[in-house]
């Protein structure tokens, strides 16, 4: 089981919202973590896709170093249509965490260890989980 928590949202200035939320997966190699995401919407929204990021440096394959989150539904040129809900984008990211894209990498140290040294990918997933433990 797996979900999703909302931690704050507030409305910076006019016309952007920020919600801030982890995401928690259990039954994955990413059990036990609570991995913090920020959802950046604008005034275009949902005219273009709200902007979605980890921490900079989070290990994933479709994560950029900035955190920015490589997801075909998340991209204007791609995938994006403004009928997608928040709760779709969130499932997305989820999903997205234990079910890598490696055809599209963000991040191409995580990717390779993801195709071609899985044991070594899902050690560098369980340290990362034990990074971002849930706050008691």
């Amino acid at each position: 089981m797996a979900g999703v928590l909302w931690q704050n949202l507030r409305r910076v200035q006019m016309g952007l919202l920020i919600l801030w939320c982890g995401i928690a997966s259990s039954l994955t190699d990413w059990e036990g973590g609570y991995y913090p995401l920020t959802l950046h919407f604008n005034e275009d929204y949902p005219t273009k896709p709200p902007i979605c990021k980890f921490p900079a440096n989070f290990f994933h394959p479709n994560v950029y170093n900035s955190g920015l989150v490589c997801l075909s539904i998340l991209s204007q040129d791609d995938g994006w249509r403004p009928s997608i809900t928040v709760k779709q984008i969130l499932v997305g990211i989820q999903d997205l965490l234990h079910q890598p894209n490696p055809n599209s990498p963000a991040q191409s140290s995580a990717n390779h260890l993801f195709v071609k040294q899985p044991d070594e990918y899902k050690r560098q997933v369980l340290q990362q989980a034990k990074q971002y433990l849930p706050k008691m």
